[in-house]
């Protein structure tokens, strides 16, 4: 099957599509061609009501359900994105403009990942009995209510999963809005949840900007919000959600350290490199963009890099011989083309790339700096590209100081033949996720996510279950009540 890149509609709503064309046109640019693909609508005030009232609405019959009802409908929609993975990796390549290559097994796979886990972990979500003597305290988990969720533009289908999965297996109802650059694919995620038997409203999904997500995580039928992105985002959305003590869980950015060691494996540490820094031309929260390797291997590790860098083949992104696809928007690339002009400035030593490749299409050459230091400005800042910087070191105390040495916390790596040093690394960074001798992976069995300003609470796994629920207590007394008068 293959997918219309214009929707039926703007949003989907009650289980429909519906649109209401006196809202806000939102162009969709496809990054490879520049061109206008598609036109959505930022929803109006009529939408977001209409997408609340649903919600409230449908979240009542879907907690009376069983676990075990509900993980079975999501069990469906898993099945369903796997049997249709090839049109929604389509339809995401050309939102996105990430290669057909690698959305094919990283986007709709990963969001049927989630759907299938919290589906099986949807009949298994129990209390607890606490005997007291006589008397008994049962505990009975909860869902919250309706959540919004609010996504970033660099996996569109697999973050509307993230959220809706853990959401819709506790019992919720989900808005959810995706970035207005990529607004296409989520529609699918919604469409796929209702045909697998998820009732009308338990899942929309509604575009727009900024206005549209502060209307939503504003509204007091909200209960909970799920943000992914970036830092100045979380804390205006941090902040409006604490006004009404509304549950919130943040995935932000990050400037994560990659530590490769003199006796690391030269290929894995490249290859690590490579997946941590140019996967999704850049576009990754968790990236390990400080790549700081031991002056031993420096040069061997920059030598080695650079020559895998001639396997980089750009071009159509629909084509699956191509591995590296072009930047999201054309302001995207703006900004990191600032970051790569400051790296220069700012005297460090361009290896590799640095320049826009072509002249059609947001593509940027996969960027590789030398003799960084700790104050430079790419050093210190999420670029969000493809852009890499090597930071020298020479001692095990020295690099994990200067790896933690970030207001970031959210992903890091190292690479070493020591499994001993291994693990006193990952023990002393200052970071959610943490990775040893490979980078990046994030299977659904994994709880994902931050520490300081990267983010608050966990996506996937069991850990996610308690930030979408919650948890009341029951004391039965099985005697006389006794009181002092």
């Amino acid at each position: 099957m293959t997918y219309d890149i214009q929707p039926a509609g703007s949003h989907f709503i009650d289980g429909a599509y519906v649109e209401d064309t006196a809202g806000t046109p939102i162009p969709v640019i496809c990054p490879y061609s520049e061109k206008q693909i598609a036109t959505v609508h930022a929803a109006t005030p009529a939408i977001i009501e209409q997408a609340l009232t649903s919600a409230r609405r449908a979240q009542k019959d879907w907690a009376a359900r069983t676990g075990t009802e509900r993980g079975r409908v999501l069990r469906r929609a898993a099945d369903l994105m796997r049997e249709r993975n090839h049109a929604l990796s389509v339809l995401e390549t050309h939102d996105t403009g990430k290669p057909l290559q690698e959305t094919l097994v990283a986007d709709a796979t990963s969001g049927a990942d989630a759907l299938e886990y919290f589906g099986g972990l949807a009949g298994a979500l129990t209390g607890e009995h606490i005997q007291l003597g006589e008397d008994f305290v049962y505990t009975r988990r909860e869902p919250l209510g309706v959540c919004v969720g609010i996504g970033a533009w660099n996996y569109p289908t697999q973050i509307a999963a993230w959220k809706g999965a853990p959401a819709l297996a506790c019992g919720n109802a989900m808005i959810f809005k995706p970035s207005e650059t990529t607004p296409l694919c989520a529609l699918k995620v919604a469409e796929i949840l209702h045909e697998a038997g998820a009732p009308a409203g338990i899942y929309n999904v509604v575009q727009g900007m900024r206005e549209v997500g502060q209307a939503l995580i504003t509204d007091p039928r909200v209960d909970k919000v799920s943000l992914t992105g970036s830092v100045p985002t979380g804390r205006k959305v941090y902040a409006a959600a604490a006004e009404g003590i509304r549950h919130i869980t943040m995935e932000l950015g990050g400037k994560s350290p990659l530590v490769i060691f003199d006796d690391a494996n030269l290929e894995d540490a490249v290859s690590g490199a490579i997946l941590g820094n140019f996967y999704s031309s850049g576009q990754v929260c968790s990236n390990g963009t400080r790549v700081f390797v031991q002056r031993g291997i420096k040069q061997a590790f920059l030598d080695r890099l650079t020559e895998r860098l001639k396997d980089v083949k750009m071009g159509d992104p629909q084509d699956e011989s191509v591995n590296f696809g072009p930047m999201v928007s054309q302001r995207q690339m703006e900004i990191v083309q600032g970051f790569i002009a400051k790296g220069l400035e700012e005297g460090a030593r361009l290896v590799a790339g640095g320049a826009r490749k072509g002249d059609r299409g947001y593509f940027l050459q996969p960027t590789v700096f030398a003799d960084v230091t700790d104050d430079m400005t790419i050093a210190q800042n999420e670029i969000f590209g493809p852009v890499l910087s090597v930071l020298d070191f020479d001692d095990e105390d020295e690099v994990l100081a200067r790896a933690n040495a970030t207001d970031f916390g959210l992903a890091a790596g190292v690479f070493t033949q020591d499994l001993t040093r291994a693990h006193r690394m990952v023990a002393g960074f200052e970071a959610g996720t943490c990775y040893i001798n490979t980078y990046n992976l994030a299977p659904v069995e994994a709880p994902f996510g931050g520490s300081k300003l990267s983010g608050v609470g966990r996506e996937n796994s069991k850990a996610a279950i308690e930030h979408y629920s919650q948890m009341k207590s029951v004391y039965v007394a099985m005697g006389a009540v006794e009181a002092p008068f």
